[in-house]
């Protein structure tokens, strides 16, 4: 049995590592990057907290020792459902089931001059950009003598109040009170502005009102900014503008406002459905087909009351998958029936700034130093290999007992990353 596992996010990874070992099943990995993420943590990278190396894990590594597991770079161009082989930008892959674990990319809601100019947030490649672009604009603002230049330069929008909004505020929040400081005694007494937009309601939307109010409380406590129920609706000539009329003079665009699970070419239209999800039955077998499946946030699965518009997009549903769909699979080669998923909801949790944090558990909530503590250990726990774990322990700890990370490198300077004038 030959399985192609296109995409090594958590559902992808944690399906082919359980995968590892089973006779007569062979499984290719194929993704467009060489190495596994830890996304939960990308922002920190984005915020010059700890390095890429922290939370990234090659592929080929994880898969030593590890015979009947390969792994393919590549980007996946189309889906060959008849013949059963899927096209590449490197090459053709054959399979006898296929399984697209792709997960989402940003959404930017057909705004073309956001998508041009804003920084999204959802890869290493995205969080290096913002690292990069944040320390210029930093260096630029110690430089310029136009107190207008140096408030566009010192204004940070970040549209999107989710879980990756919150704790980028947050970070970006404790670094000026702590970091600008010491580093650039030019901007002594010079404020930098944060401000956080989300077109609902409240902050952290998914989670429970206790958490909401603790992110609202905390961040506002930290000096940002935060505008509720209004959208932004462009990004032009370095002005966002909103909803309500308002507009904020910035340089800097963090768009973390929605996601668009990635397509699927050559899947046939009935069965993709809202927002681009790959619509599933009870064992991610995709709506239609009879050997590809879908797990992780590019599916849509509604077998669970609790969640009548399908599971959540989180780390959780998605290792979950990955795992049961290993064992159908084996259970697919000896001919035995089937297992339905039912997912076991773990709960949510963001961290706010240094030692604040909110976890919703099932039947109760946390906050603060507690609820840090446990954020801390959960989102280490997860990443791919012993050294990667002790680094970050080590990182993270160092950083926040001394508030001064040593991280602060502008490593690809050049026009394309950064310059506020492209």
């Amino acid at each position: 049995m030959r399985i192609v596992i296109v995409g090594g996010g958590f559902a992808g990874m944690n399906l082919a590592k359980s995968l590892a070992g089973k006779s007569g099943i062979e499984a290719v990995l194929v993704d467009t990057n060489n190495y596994n993420f830890f996304p939960p943590l990308i922002y920190q990278v984005a915020t010059a907290f700890i390095e890429p190396s922290n939370i990234s894990y090659p592929f080929r590594r994880m898969f030593q020792e590890k015979d009947n597991i390969r792994f393919f770079n590549g980007n996946l161009k189309q889906i060959h459902a008849a013949e059963k082989y899927i096209e590449t930008d490197n090459g053709n892959l054959t399979y006898d089931y296929l399984v697209l674990a792709m997960g989402t990319e940003t959404n930017f809601f057909g705004m073309e001059r956001v998508q041009e100019k804003a920084m999204p947030l959802k890869n290493i490649n995205d969080a290096l950009k913002i690292r990069n672009t944040l320390l210029l604009h930093l260096e630029c603002a110690c430089r310029t003598t136009d107190p207008e230049e140096r408030r566009k330069l010192m204004t940070i929008v970040i549209a999107g109040g989710g879980p990756t909004g919150v704790e980028v505020a947050g970070m970006l929040a404790e670094m000026e009170g702590h970091v600008k400081e010491k580093d650039y005694p030019e901007l002594n007494g010079i404020h930098t502005r944060i401000v956080l937009i989300d077109a609902g309601p409240n902050l952290l939307g998914p989670m429970t009102q206790k958490s909401q109010q603790e992110a609202y409380d905390q961040l506002t406590r930290l000096g940002v900014e935060i505008k509720l129920s209004v959208a932004v609706q462009d990004y032009k000539d370095d002005h966002v503008y909103l909803a309500n009329g308002e507009t904020i003079e910035t340089y800097s665009l963090i768009w973390v406002s929605g996601v668009i699970a990635k397509e699927a070419p050559g899947l046939p239209a009935g069965s993709v459905g809202r927002g681009r999800r790959i619509l599933v039955d009870e064992y991610n077998r995709v709506q239609g087909m009879d050997n590809i499946f879908a797990i992780g946030d590019i599916c849509y699965q509604t077998n669970n009351a609790a969640f009548p518009n399908g599971l959540p997009q989180l780390a959780q549903p998605a290792i979950q998958q990955g795992q049961l769909l290993a064992k159908n699979f084996v259970n697919l080669q000896q001919g035995n029936a089937l297992k339905a998923f039912a997912y076991k909801d773990k709960g949510s949790m963001a961290i706010i700034s240094k030692f604040k944090a909110v976890v919703d558990l099932p039947k109760s909530f946390m906050k603060g130093f507690i609820a840090w503590m446990a954020w801390l250990l959960i989102h280490i726990m997860p990443i791919a290999g012993f050294r990667n774990k002790v680094k970050l322990f080590f990182s993270w700890m160092w950083s926040f007992i001394t508030n001064d990370p040593t991280i602060r490198l502008i490593i690809r300077s050049d026009k394309r990353n950064g310059d506020i004038h492209n």
